[in-house]
């Protein structure tokens, strides 16, 4: 099964989040799995730079077809758009590189629209994984093209449009990891992107007068997937389809959710080569040292009495950080301390860094993004927070389960798929691993909290449920099965979406 995997990072060559450490540890999986994996990426500098320190794929750059696909003519290219092949370091996985330096080679954040032509960036990333899918490089035809998140939500599209009147001969996947994020752009990108005038309307992409790239994916690929089996549900309704919930009613059959997994060789307190003081389950005293060096990273009081609280989280309503905002002095009243590392809306960045003030020694707050620090936040907490009003899945609690860090979630998403609440119940038969609430409110939160507290209390139960927690096992050998299957259950170039053959 030749699968090409469509992504925009990838770690360790790229990563602004959960996306980056998912794209990198699923392919490597696949191949485990059977699979023949390639993977597309943009040619961001981090990810030129990245490939260049490997060898590089003995063969020849792959140019674009001349005169079609997106409209490039006004960018005032230097260069043709190739794709250079290379061998992505580490993995050892074969990678097409788009190289186009105009577009995607810029400084900072990937996704920063500065020049304001990130719908023709992403639409030519499209464009050439739909190139590659109709066979574009004479010794590598795909059977699966896997696309993930907006960013590659035209791939599709222009696969199928490519391939008319006869089916594709490559089958199609895209993956929605967030589904609030959808890649909307103006209206006047449509006579950019090279597609015909009636796919700018209701039954195409277009989404209240403007052009949904998220939309693209979900009307064109064979199959769609999510990134958790109760986010796969929740999206069909209207608290979270975000104003796509009737059209992935419609193809509800195409639906499913596959969890995430970890990359237990970066993320395992026993072999992490960032902690001083590695531990398992079988010698939790040792946690006693990470938090020591948590607490002395951090600036925070060295009490090793405190119940220390973590945050590693993009800071916005969406995570439910609003809802720990205004619990922070309460925590540290109870006896917590809390360490935060985050970026994101202003407003929430400036009440914690308050808050740090208000409580020096209690609440240490980093703002930015410190892979080593991230990691020793995991080993030193007690519990990781993840309040979110909605998650596709989440890997932070993931983590925070392998380190024995306790996760405190909102019953929602993979997070209500991944951790089991210490009600009485679940203590009792020794499968609770964290704090599940119920109700998306400061009461919701702080009962949570309160449990927390109470069941710390108990050394003994509290070690209990964190041997419990750090033996679960979310691992990708188990998530590529589930893939494999799916791209098997495919049939590529099949000329109608699987689901209408479905009986009732």
């Amino acid at each position: 099964m030749k699968v090409l995997y469509v992504c925009t990072e990838l770690y360790p060559l790229l990563k602004t989040g959960g996306l980056g450490d998912v794209n990198g540890a699923l392919p490597p999986a696949l191949r485990d799995a059977g699979c023949d994996v390639r993977i597309l990426l943009p040619g961001f500098p981090a990810i030129r730079a990245g490939v260049s320190r490997s060898r590089l794929a003995p063969a020849s750059p792959l140019a674009l077809p001349d005169g079609e696909g997106p409209r490039l003519a006004n960018l005032g290219l230097s260069q043709p758009p190739s794709l250079q092949p290379a061998t992505l370091p580490g993995s050892g996985l074969m990678a097409y590189v788009l190289d186009v330096r105009a577009l995607f080679d810029r400084p900072g954040n990937p996704y920063y629209d500065a020049y304001g032509d990130n719908g023709i960036r992403f639409a030519l990333l499209g464009w050439a994984a739909a190139c590659l899918g109709l066979g574009l490089d004479p010794n590598w035809q795909p059977d699966v093209m896997h696309c993930h998140d907006w960013h590659t939500g035209l791939a599709p599209l222009y696969l199928r449009q490519m391939a008319m009147p006869g089916p594709a001969p490559a089958a199609s996947v895209f993956t929605i990891h967030n589904l609030a994020y959808q890649g909307i752009f103006p209206p006047s990108l449509f006579p950019q992107l090279g597609l015909p005038d009636y796919l700018f309307g209701i039954d195409g992409i277009e989404f209240w007068g403007q052009v949904s790239f998220m939309k693209a994916g979900l009307q064109a690929a064979d199959r769609i997937t999510t990134v958790s089996p109760t986010y796969a549900r929740e999206i069909l309704g209207p608290e979270q389809g975000c104003g796509l919930d009737g059209l992935l009613r419609v193809r509800s059959a195409a639906v499913s959710g596959i969890i995430n997994g970890v990359d237990y060789g970066v993320w395992s307190p026993s072999r992490d080569g960032l902690l001083a003081h590695p531990y398992d389950w079988d010698s939790l005293d040792n946690k006693n040292g990470a938090k020591a060096e948590l607490q002395r990273k951090m600036g925070l009081q060295d009490d090793p009495g405190a119940m220390v609280f973590g945050v590693v989280s993009r800071l916005t309503e969406q995570k439910g950080l609003h809802l720990m905002e205004a619990l922070c002095d309460e925590l540290v009243t109870m006896g917590g301390q809390l360490a935060i590392l985050g970026a994101g809306d202003a407003p929430l960045e400036q009440a914690f860094l308050r808050a740090a003030a208000r409580n020096p020694g209690r609440i240490a707050v980093e703002i930015g993004y410190n892979e080593s620090l991230a990691h020793a936040i995991m080993a030193g907490a007690d519990a990781i927070l993840v309040p979110s009003r909605f998650e596709p899945c989440g890997l932070t609690q993931l983590y925070g389960l392998r380190y024995g860090a306790l996760p405190v979630v909102h019953r929602v998403g993979g997070l209500s798929d991944s951790v089991v609440d210490a009600s009485a119940p679940n203590l009792q038969a020794g499968s609770a691993t964290g704090f599940v609430f119920d109700e998306f409110s400061t009461q919701g939160l702080r009962g949570a909290l309160r449990r927390a507290f109470d069941l710390r209390a108990d050394p003994a139960a509290w070690a209990k449920v964190q041997r419990t927690a750090m033996q679960q096992r979310f691992d990708w050998r188990e998530a590529a099965s589930q893939y494999a299957a799916l791209y098997r259950s495919l049939k590529p170039g099949a000329g109608i979406h699987p689901e209408t053959t479905a009986t009732p």
